[in-house]
Parts: structure tokens; C-alpha cells; sequence
């Protein structure tokens, strides 16, 4: 094994889970606020059962303006709000909030898209057999598009995986600070590609869960 890999194995370990922190605050965000809001972005849309054009419009306009945004400008500009909650503008932690923000309207719009593929007779049919808002949720949207839900969390996961190198350009410290650090600045091309080889691998293991998780789920 080249020596400066050798010498930088404790960092990579501590690296590594960086990564990890930020990716998991991050994807929970995204679960917990961006798949109930691409849910309310669908059942408000125009033909469906809450359409509100003026409110859809709205956080239609919201989603879109975020996504918009190439990360690594909404890292810099939610400096001050990342110190508001974080309390601090570096490390993983104060990075895993520029990450939550992009991260929510990306799989909002991810969600709403997959909803958009249950069939509109299933729907029906649960309401003329009386089904409530929340049952339909559970019950027939969530369970008929949870195949391609799950592909669309592992497309975010993986985007966010890059996401996250990209953090450690300002120090947000995770697998692209050490490539920043070591592989750049110092110029020792071996680290760099080995960071490079593990985020490759660290993504084909993602891909493969998610797609054999979908293919499991999959009923069709």
C-alpha cells in the first residue's frame, strides 16, 4: 500500500463518517419533510382530490426555486442560517444543513413524480368505496408507487453522496475534504485516487441496494 494512503488511514476512517453523518441528516430531512411535501405537491395538483391551484402554484414555485440552485452557491449562501443552527459555518454538521435544504425539495419533486404513476382508476375506485385522505396515503398511493420511491430515494441518496464531497471544499470536512486537502493541495495523486475509487464504490453499493430493494417490492 503507498505510504501516504498508510498515513492517512486514520483520517480516512474519521472521514468516512463524516460522510455518513452528513448523508443521514440529510436523507432524514429529505424523508421526513420532502416526502410529505411531494404527497401534498400531488394531492393539491390540478384533478386531484385537494386541488388548490394558488397554494400548488406556490410550493410548485418553491420547490422549483431551490432545486434551481447549483449547491455549491446555496452552501455559501446559507452561511448565516447554517450558524444560526448549527452554530458554526464548518464540519459535518454545519454542512448536513445546506444538504437538509437541497435535499427536501429534491425529493419532493421526486415523490410527486411517482405518485403521478398510480393509476387514476385505483384512486377512484378507493374513494367511491369511502376511503379517507390519510387511507388513500397509506393505503394506495405509498403502496402502489413504493417500488419507484424507493429508486427515487436511492437517486438521492447517490446525488447527495457527491452532494457531500463537494461540502468538504469549504470544510465541511466528510471524504471531499480529505481529497481537497491531501489529493489537491498537497498533490499526492494516490490519495486522490483512492478517495475517487471509494465514493465509486460507496455509490455502486447504494445503487445496488436500492434497485434490488424496488425490484423486491415491485408486484407488477
Amino acid at each position: 500500500m503507498p505510504e501516504n494512503i498508510v498515513a492517512i488511514l486514520p483520517e480516512l476512517g474519521i472521514a468516512i463518517g463524516q460522510t455518513f453523518l452528513m448523508l443521514a441528516i440529510g436523507l432524514s430531512a429529505a424523508l421526513l419533510i420532502g416526502g410529505p411535501l411531494g404527497i401534498l405537491l400531488f394531492l393539491l395538483s390540478p384533478g386531484q382530490s385537494l386541488e388548490n391551484k394558488p397554494v400548488h402554484l406556490v410550493l410548485n414555485w418553491i420547490v422549483n426555486t431551490v432545486r434551481s440552485f447549483p449547491f455549491i452557491i446555496l452552501l455559501v449562501a446559507l452561511v448565516p442560517f447554517t450558524r444560526v443552527i448549527a452554530g458554526t459555518s464548518i464540519g459535518p454538521l454545519a454542512a448536513a444543513v445546506p444538504l437538509s435544504v437541497a435535499a427536501i425539495p429534491y425529493l419532493a419533486r421526486l415523490v410527486d413524480q411517482c405518485l403521478r404513476e398510480v393509476p387514476r382508476g385505483v384512486i377512484e375506485a378507493a374513494h367511491a368505496m369511502g376511503a379517507t385522505e390519510l387511507q388513500i396515503i397509506w393505503r394506495v398511493l405509498i403502496v402502489e408507487a413504493r417500488s419507484g420511491l424507493v429508486l427515487a430515494f436511492t437517486v438521492l441518496a447517490v446525488s447527495f453522496l457527491s452532494y457531500s464531497a463537494i461540502a468538504g471544499v469549504v470544510g465541511g470536512g466528510g471524504i471531499g475534504d480529505l481529497a481537497i486537502r491531501y489529493g489537491y493541495y498537497r498533490f499526492q495523486t494516490d490519495v486522490m485516487v483512492m478517495t475517487v475509487a471509494l465514493l465509486v464504490v460507496l455509490v455502486q453499493i447504494i445503487q445496488f441496494a436500492g434497485t434490488t430493494s424496488a425490484r423486491r417490492l415491485d408486484k407488477r
